[in-house]
């Protein structure tokens, strides 16, 4: 006897007697807004970073590619390379962070070659001579504590950190837009702000100019 469209469609629907099930996608959890967000200064530089394995093979990146010394971007590898040991105690994973300085986009006022490797991931680390202060995580109960930056790497500045709230990134902008950039002191042109949401694990970036406008790829 031959089954109906409409007996077939309601077994596919609850799985039995057609291999053509279709895939059941489950709607993704969303977070809460009104958690801890972390807003640093966005520094305009270029996008570095730093991959290190289970192996202790050591990587050098920019934004889209892997670089070394002879295939470099604005020297970062040829640095990199340099400070090896020092960055192999930021262990295994791959670590991002803007390459900025002399040369190199805004230049910060920074000359003679002078170049800084600031990591986006300050959570996770505190400079020399701070108290390690506990990390956010998406769950409360889970207790981290910040490890120590390597010598050569700086931070990208905190503007501020505590519950989400737009006007928070207003007052951020406010305040580059007055005193200019905390990287690099004296500096009056910095570039804006990345607000990242803990619980969404998400970033978001707000600049002083040409905000509206889209970026090129």
């Amino acid at each position: 006897m031959q089954r109906n469209r409409r007996t077939v469609a309601w077994d596919s629907y609850r799985g039995l007697g057609d291999s053509r099930v279709v895939e059941f996608i489950k709607f993704p959890k969303m977070a809460r807004l009104r958690r801890e967000c972390i807003i640093s200064e966005k520094i305009d530089g270029t996008n570095a970073c730093i991959r290190i394995t289970e192996d202790g093979e050591f990587y050098t990146g920019s934004r889209s590619r892997w670089i070394t010394p002879e295939d470099d971007n604005y020297g970062f590898a040829k640095w990199a390379n340099a400070n090896r040991e020092d960055l192999m105690l930021l262990g295994v994973g791959t670590h991002f962070g803007e390459w900025w300085g002399s040369g190199c986009q805004r230049g910060y006022g920074l000359t003679n070659g002078e170049r800084r490797f600031s990591l986006f991931n300050v959570a996770r680390w505190c400079m020399a001579g701070e108290t390690p202060q506990r990390r956010p995580t998406a769950d409360p109960r889970i207790e981290k504590y910040q490890e120590r930056l390597p010598s050569c790497c700086y931070l990208v500045p905190v503007l501020f950190r505590g519950l989400f709230d737009t006007a928070r990134v207003e007052e951020a902008l406010e305040d580059l837009r007055a005193n200019g950039s905390k990287a690099s002191p004296g500096f009056g042109r910095p570039e804006g702000v990345v607000c990242y949401h803990v619980a969404g694990n998400v970033g978001f970036k707000v600049t002083l100019e040409k905000d509206a406008e889209r970026k090129s790829a």
